[in-house]
């Protein structure tokens, strides 16, 4: 009788085909776990690249907002300007009082030295104006005693930097410049404002280390130097620029006031009129 037993053959041929199903099989699951695995470092790899790009894109943000520790100067008035008279800087008294009339309004004296406050911002081209044909009459008039000069360096024109903002940061730089080096102020405004170095709106304007150089050239000390170029003061030049909204109402660069009263709209006086100004400050001390 035949038997149903496999032959030898048929066995080594069973068994080579279990043998290769059983390869085959390991090779699939190999072949899944080598997918799972590059999936994986794939993911991880993503992942490690956004965190880098957050920790990046953080960095580069807080750099662009504040370049510096901000600072808050303490030779600044409770209404943002710097005030001087014959003998340099004064510093504010621990008690200003409130309102429009407070330090420094309340040095001013009948007979006595007039306090002339000017708010500026670099970009004006007025203020320019202004600088180059009253300096000097201003200047002459602090040195003899005659005046006490309130100075507001603001930030009103940065939508005509073309983005730079150099309202803003040549303002923080005078701020430094009035905080720390206060002999060096009115020589840093003079030359900010020259023809050759003040920008025309809708420019870029000076970036700070250019703003610096003119400082250096005149005199300024190294560390007030770097607070330039830092722009450690940019936040307090906003912080000035709200205060002096707030005391005249309405914007306008610039604005010359002589013991609180406004030049052209209350006192009626056009300034670019030659021996104008001298003449309202001498009146202004009668009374």
């Amino acid at each position: 009788m035949p038997s149903n037993q496999p032959s030898k053959a048929d066995r080594r041929e069973q068994a080579k085909a279990a043998a290769d199903a059983l390869r085959a099989k390991q090779a699939r699951a190999a072949a899944r776990q080598r997918t799972i695995a590059i999936v994986s470092l794939v993911v991880g790899l993503v992942v490690v690249v956004a965190l880098v790009m957050v920790i990046l894109n953080n960095g580069k943000s807080s750099s662009n907002t504040a370049t510096a520790d901000q600072i808050t100067p303490t030779a600044a008035s409770a209404h943002g300007g710097f005030v001087f008279d014959k003998t340099g800087r004064l510093d504010p008294p621990s008690d200003q009082g409130s309102g429009t009339s407070a330090w420094p309004q309340s040095l001013a004296k009948s007979g006595g030295p007039v306090v002339v406050s000017v708010y500026y911002d670099f970009m004006c081209p007025w203020c320019g104006e202004f600088e180059r044909t009253q300096g000097p009459t201003l200047d002459a008039l602090l040195a003899s005693g005659a005046i006490v000069l309130d100075s507001h360096p603001l930030a009103i024109l940065d939508r005509y930097s073309a983005g730079s903002n150099f309202s803003t940061r040549s303002s923080a730089a005078a701020i430094a410049v009035a905080e720390g080096d206060p002999s060096h102020y009115f020589s840093f405004v003079e030359a900010m404002m020259a023809t050759d170095t003040q920008p025309k709106e809708n420019t870029a304007g000076l970036t700070n280390a250019e703003i610096a150089d003119v400082a250096k050239g005149v005199g300024v000390t190294q560390d007030v130097l770097d607070q330039i170029t830092s722009g450690a003061f940019t936040d307090y030049a906003a912080k000035a620029t709200d205060l002096a909204s707030q005391d005249l109402g309405q914007l306008s660069t610039p604005t010359i006031l002589l013991n609180g009263k406004n030049l052209t709209q209350d006192l009626g006086v056009d300034w670019t009129q030659q021996g104008a100004l001298a003449a309202a400050i001498a009146a202004a001390a009668q009374g």
